[in-house]
């Protein structure tokens, strides 16, 4: 049915790009493009083409073109979902958008400088099938705001379908990165599994999109002047918490956060703003400076992709001279606007004086720590500095899954990321666990 148009744009791709790296808003690009498209501004949607695109389709044949998928395809309802994969080092960005006769996903390629490069539209691939160990007959999922005023956040709440009593409830905080309410990581979907993992098993989760993504091009506007990890991630889960201690059919002195990354990093910080909460669960969180985790990672995966020592050693010492700018940054730095390794002075500054463990260490808080061991993000390294701060205090378990990585999915060998782009699942043992651990805490009445 596609195949002339599926020609059609093929035959615009803009060949040997330069390879590019992931970008922050990648996701939030293509979705801005098919809005464009719903919308019929169809110049504005042009004028995110490289020079090539924009000549070979202008706004006139690009609006020829979605207007006959819609006639074969009937008229777009709705965007579904957005993955990315890589290909040949390069990035695409899948928009499914639902029609009213079947699905289609918009294949938007970028280039280095971030302009579409190409595009098609093609059949869309069944959805994933859910983990075995959710049962979406046993969930409800139900639309939720996080917050209010400017940075209210659209989110899911997933309850169990049968529920009975007041609920234990549950926060995701998301890792580093513009990550959606899903947190996903091409293609998987690690805060979907947890939420309907645990909500089979009676627990309510709350997942939301995260700021940066939420609101990517207004942050861009503001420059990240002052931008901490307080307004990435701690006042949007304090929120939500908050949130739900007041909502029907939550039992308010059971709420717990759940910090995967850089969410269970920050995850003892925000337990510190909220004595309320019940309890911490922290997912790879890491224990050491991010810059140093960014070198280390850098170092894994230059070895793994076979670099030669010249290149790998030439990337690493221009990684080195931003670590180094980062150690080197003084509260003088506070006001400045340059950004190093993607992100403000306020932002490096900010994270460095406030040390996870020592503030673990002062909550007496239920924590329970997990740790994958093929994880080459966040490392035994940190989950070794979690158990020497934290093993001996009451009511902190630290427990480690040596088969899986990052996402807590399963694999063998060493953690590539490609194995990303296969669809895959949050381990059931750790849903077991998590849910067993939060059950067992008593609210303190």
């Amino acid at each position: 049915m596609f195949a002339a148009i599926a020609a059609l744009l093929l035959a615009v791709i803009t060949p040997g790009f330069a390879q590019m790296a992931p970008s922050a808003d990648l996701l939030a690009s293509g979705e801005q493009f098919v809005d464009l498209l719903v919308k019929s501004d169809f110049t504005k949607a042009v004028s995110l083409f490289d020079p090539t695109m924009q000549s070979a389709l202008p706004a006139q044949k690009l609006k020829q073109i979605w207007q006959t998928i819609q006639q074969q395809a009937g008229p777009f309802q709705a965007r579904l979902r957005t993955r990315k994969e890589s290909s040949g080092g390069y990035y695409l960005v899948f928009v499914t958008c639902h029609f009213a006769q079947l699905d289609l996903d918009a294949k938007v390629v970028f280039d280095s400088q971030q302009r579409i490069a190409g595009l098609y539209f093609v059949p869309s691939p069944p959805a994933p099938p859910a983990a075995r160990y959710a049962k979406p007959s046993s969930v409800i999922e139900k639309d939720f705001t996080v917050g209010s005023g400017e940075w209210r956040l659209p989110g899911t709440l997933t309850l169990p379908a049968a529920a009975t009593g007041l609920l234990p409830a549950v926060v995701l905080v998301h890792g580093s990165g513009p990550n959606d309410r899903d947190e996903t990581i091409l293609a998987n979907k690690p805060f979907q599994d947890l939420a309907w993992g645990l909500a089979t098993k009676g627990i309510a989760v709350l997942r939301y999109e995260k700021r940066t993504r939420q609101y990517a091009a207004k942050l861009v506007v503001t420059g990240g002047r002052a931008f901490t990890v307080k307004e990435e991630s701690i006042a949007d889960a304090l929120s939500a918490a908050t949130q739900l201690r007041h909502l029907a059919g939550i039992d308010p002195q059971r709420i717990f956060i759940i910090g995967h990354s850089l969410g269970g990093t920050v995850a003892p910080r925000i337990a510190q703003a909220d004595p309320k909460l019940a309890g911490l669960v922290i997912l790879a969180g890491a224990t050491r400076p991010l810059e140093d985790l960014m070198l280390e990672q850098t170092r894994y995966l230059l070895l793994l992709g076979g670099a030669s020592a010249a290149e790998a050693q030439a990337k690493l010492e221009a990684l080195a001279g931003e670590v180094a700018k980062v150690k080197k940054l003084t509260a003088a730095d506070a006001d400045s606007a340059e950004l190093i390794l993607h992100a403000p002075p306020p932002y490096w500054l900010d994270l460095r004086e406030h040390d996870p463990l020592i503030i673990a260490q002062s909550l007496h808080l239920p924590i329970f720590i997990l740790q994958g061991g093929r994880d080459y993000q966040v490392t035994q390294v940190d989950f070794a500095g979690w158990k020497q701060a934290l093993g001996a205090q009451p009511g902190v378990t630290c427990k480690l899954y040596p088969d899986l990585n990052h996402l807590f999915m399963t694999g063998e060998g060493k953690s590539r990321p490609s194995e990303y782009e296969h669809p895959g699942h949050v381990a059931e043992n750790v849903i077991d666990d998590v849910a067993a651990w939060i059950l067992k805490i008593e609210p303190t009445r």
